[in-house]
This record gives structure tokens, sequence and C-alpha cells, in this order.
């Protein structure tokens, strides 16, 4: 592959990540080589020795080098973390420029499948590896994500992330009766339920969830493209219509995703924003929590009932909880969905192959390690089914006592990872925009869906489109 390919795909994926965020070269290629397999970083006692270098999106693999560390002493880590948006490429200026450095390497989901191509990935069916005894060991869609377009391993994760909607009790008992996590997945198993779940909570006072973007992850559950052909499935329609509905009847409360509003909601009361000011206004900075709260100073306010994220949602959750925490269940949605998750392989240019693969695994596949996890993430899924599997009847506190860990052991087993494509986020954004368009009021439903195929035809001619 030569390098300007290279480039492409690279840059593709860091494209992809903000929206969600020498010519002649030879691709690297991804063999284990003399460094893996010998034992010049094992010292006479067994002990590991030498130094590795992590690259990393997020400060996670900081903590787990960390206690690496402090059960093999005689290894030195250094860990640098790197915004999403920069990573790719500077994998690629690395391992294109011939360093042996970093000797971990990571990526999202959504980035993988153009650094599997370059080949910075370790092939981690060979040996000395043999990845393939381990498979059952992982749940199945995380395990499938870490492959390439050959079935090769390439990366695992830690974690897993499938999509759920937390809910809160007290709401639940008192509009619906029950806070039963069973109960109150039934109310979201489809979109007309869901929308008729968010009329029932405003004529009493609440608002069903902070935005309609709350619902994204629950947007369909099948492939956009099937041999060859654009698939727009019936729910793909549903699913607009609800969140036309939801959008235009005010059954939100306008709190932007990421905003300051967004987060005040998961702690209780909130100002009743509109599709007007909900980007803000020239005096209410929806970004900036001390200006946004003098600025919606007794402004009618509401409570919301839910919110739509993956798993590590409560991570995201938790420290905006204040007196409601204890008080939140999590249920299905309507549809099978996962986002994000750091992916863990070696690159395939490391000069301490050995110390990285016993790192790997020791962050995978450690169930003692899974375990802390577990405890010191305070909320993070981890993606070993043993461990899943003792912590299934654990009583949650933060959830009301819920068996959550049981709960997602659920929902990660439902996804079905073969409906997911390389297409899938530029068309997925251009159906966003085609539901934008109409529940705003730009667009007509049968004028917007006609864009959206124009779009598609125009990025993919490849694909056969029949409207």
């Amino acid at each position: 592959m030569k390098l300007k390919k290279l480039t492409a795909l690279l840059l593709a994926g860091a494209m992809t990540l903000s929206l969600a965020a020498c010519g002649g070269a030879e691709e690297p290629q991804a063999s284990v080589g003399a460094n893996a397999g010998n034992d010049k970083n094992v010292t006479e006692d067994g002990e590991l020795s030498g130094k590795l270098i992590i690259w990393t999106l997020a400060e996670d693999l900081g903590k787990f080098a960390d206690k690496f560390k402090a059960e093999n002493p005689g290894v030195e880590t250094e860990v640098v973390v790197i915004a999403p948006a920069d990573y790719p490429t500077k994998v690629e200026s690395a391992l294109l420029g011939g360093s042996d450095e970093p000797d971990i390497i990571v990526g999202e989901p959504q980035m993988l499948e153009s650094m599997y191509e370059a080949g910075f990935f370790e092939d981690l069916n060979q040996a000395p590896y043999n990845v393939q005894d381990y498979a059952g060991d992982i749940v199945d869609y995380v395990w499938e994500v870490g492959q390439d377009a050959d079935g090769i391993q390439r990366a695992i994760s830690y974690q897993i992330t499938p999509a759920g909607i937390y809910y809160r009790r007290d709401i639940a008992k008192e509009v619906f009766g029950t806070d039963d996590p069973g109960k109150i997945g039934e109310i979201f198993s489809s979109y007309d339920s869901m929308l008729e779940a968010g009329i029932t909570l405003k004529e009493n006072g609440y608002r069903i969830f902070a935005s309609d973007a709350e619902t994204n992850y629950f947007s369909g559950d099948s492939a956009w493209v099937i041999d060859g052909k654009l698939n727009v499935a019936e729910a793909r329609y549903e699913y607009m219509d609800m969140c036309t509905e939801l959008y235009q009847q005010d059954l939100t409360a306008y709190a932007s995703q990421w905003a300051a509003p967004w987060y005040q909601a998961m702690g209780g009361e909130v100002p009743i924003l509109t599709a007007e000011t909900q980007w803000g206004t020239d005096d209410m900075n929806i970004w900036d929590a001390e200006n946004f709260n003098a600025a919606t100073e007794g402004m009618e306010t509401t409570e919301v009932f839910a919110y739509g994220l993956p798993s590590w949602g409560t991570i995201t959750m938790a420290p905006h909880w204040g007196e409601t925490e204890g008080n939140w269940g999590v249920c299905a949605g309507p549809a099978y969905g996962f986002g994000g998750g750091t992916y863990i392989g070696i690159s395939s240019q490391s000069d301490v192959k050995d110390i990285a693969w016993e790192f790997l695994k020791y962050c995978t596949l450690n169930e003692e390690t899974a375990d802390w996890w577990i405890e010191e993430s305070n909320g993070d899924v981890v993606s070993l089914v043993s461990a899943l599997e003792k912590h299934a009847n654990d009583e949650v506190a933060a959830f009301g006592g819920q068996n959550v860990y049981k709960f997602w052991l659920e929902q990660a087993e439902g996804i079905d990872y073969s409906k997911v494509t390389k297409y899938d986020t530029a068309i997925g954004n251009a159906w966003g925009e085609a539901i934008t368009a109409v529940k705003t009021g730009q667009m007509t439903r049968d004028d917007a869906i006609s864009e959206f195929y124009d779009k598609v035809a125009s990025t993919y001619p490849d694909i056969v489109i029949e409207r």
C-alpha cells in the first residue's frame, strides 16, 4: 500500500472521530520477528525487564500501567495520552517513519479499520501469542471489533460499551407505578411507546429526555448496506418520525448533549429551554455552567426522566448526580447499540513485543485485573466474561441495588457486529441531517429523504440505491 493511500485512510479515521471525535514507502509488515518470541526482556529470575511505551487516547491505560509496573518492578512504563483527533496521524507518522516506539497502540472502533489496513497492529493469531486460545474469554462483539477484514486478531478491549436507558426510579414510580427495569424497559421497547411515554411524562410535569439526541444509540439495529445495496429499514423511518415528534411537541428539555443544562438535569431540576434557545443566546452561554445558571434564574423548570448512553454513561453521570445518586435504574432501549471503547494492540514495529504482550494480557485477559478495574473505575464494564459472570449478582447501590453487570452482559450479547459496516458513519450522519431538516421544518419528510439518497449516491457511487 502506498503512502498516499495510507494517509487517506488515517485522515478518514480522524475525520470520523471529529464528527461523534516520502512517496513510495511500503506499509509496515505485521510480523512478530525475533523480539516477540525470545526472552531478551526476561531476567534470570523470570522477571520482565525493559521499558514499555504506551500511546493511548484516554488516561485509563495510565492506571493499568501503574498497576502493571507495581507488579513487574523491572518494567519501566511511559504513557502518552493523545487527543483522538490527533491520534491516527501521530501513530502514522511514527510507524511510517520506522520508529520502534510506541510499543502499545490503541484505537476506537471507528478508526481501527484504517489502522489495520496500514499494518500498524501486530498479528496476534500467530505464535507466540496464539490469541485465539482466548477467543471465548472476551464478549463476542468486542472480540470481533478487534479483528481485521481477514479475521486476524489485532486488538482487544478491556471494556464493553453497550447502550442502555438510564432512568430516574422516583419519577418512574410516580408516573408509571413501577421502577422495575423490566417494566420500564417495555416503555422503551419501541419508538411508538417511547413517544407515548414522552407525552405522559410532559403531562405530569417532566420531560422524557434532556434532548432528542439521547436516542442516537438506538436509531436502528440494521446494516446500512447489504450485498452492495443501500438498506433503509422501516425502523429507520419510525425513528425519524419519533425524533420529529419529540422535538415538535416539546417533549424534551432541549438540553443539548455535553452542555451545562445536560449535566445539570442529571442532578434534578433544569430550566426548560426551547428550540430557539437550546444552543444559547447572546445572554446565555449553555457551555458555561455559571453563566447559564445566572441567565436562567427564575425560569420554569422541569426534571428529566432518562438518558440514553453506553455503559460508560455511569462514569459520565456519577459526578453530577448529587441527591439523585442511588435513585437510578438502567434498562434496554428499542434496539441494540454500542459506542466507543478502547482497543489495545501491539505495534508491529515494537522492539519489546514480549513485554507488550504481557501488558495486553494483563489489561484484558486477567480476572484479577478485571476485578480491580470494576472497583477502580467506579462504573466501567469489563469485557472479560468470567469477571462479568462473577459480578452478575452484585447489587450496585448507585442503581438502587440493580444487578447492572448482568444487564450489561445481556445487552452486549445482543449486539450483532456483522451489521456494522465501513459505510455507517457517513451514511448515519447523512440520515441524521435528514432528521434534523424534518424535525426543524426546514424540509418536508419526502424532500429530506430524497436529499439523503442524493448524498449517499454522491459519497458512494458504487452502492446500489433503490428509491
